[in-house]
């Protein structure tokens, strides 16, 4: 079993409300062979919304309470980020995937790189709120660059 983000099987749950439709990851969870997650709409934030990122570190910092997930007007969504990688990690405890494929870059989704905390578009490496999560409880977690 897999889990997926979302948005790679052409659910429109990404900040902007789009998705990056996989073919291949959409046919896996038509096979029932993967299951489809949005970490941030678990956390509870709505489809279309303002963006986030996290500023002064990572998610492994979020977890920690050394780092905060922040909208552009400055915003605090951690809790919500938070609550949305705590809701991730349920399903994956039940489902209990082999592999999980996420969106890379993304705040909660990021398994190589996330965007800085500047709202430049500037990334750097680090890891999102629900990889960071998934990943402490030994869950293998893959960009879907690579996938």
């Amino acid at each position: 079993m897999i889990l997926v983000s979302a948005c790679l099987i052409g659910m429109r749950t990404n900040f902007r409300g789009e998705s990056w439709l996989r073919e291949d990851l959409l046919e896996l969870v038509k096979l029932r062979k993967a299951v489809p997650v949005c970490p941030e709409q678990l956390g509870g934030l709505a489809t279309p919304r303002p963006p986030a990122e996290i500023s002064g570190g990572d998610g492994r910092d979020v977890l920690n309470g050394n780092a905060r997930v922040i909208r552009p007007n400055g915003e605090d969504v951690t809790e919500q980020f938070l609550r949305g990688a705590e809701e991730t990690l349920r399903i994956a405890q039940l489902v209990i995937p082999d592999l999980i494929i996420f969106k890379d870059h993304s705040p909660s989704c990021g398994v190589t790189a996330i965007y800085d905390g500047t709202f430049t578009q500037t990334l750097r490496n680090g890891i999102g709120v629900t990889t960071a999560l998934l990943m402490r409880h030994g869950f293998k977690v893959v960009p879907d660059e690579v996938a």
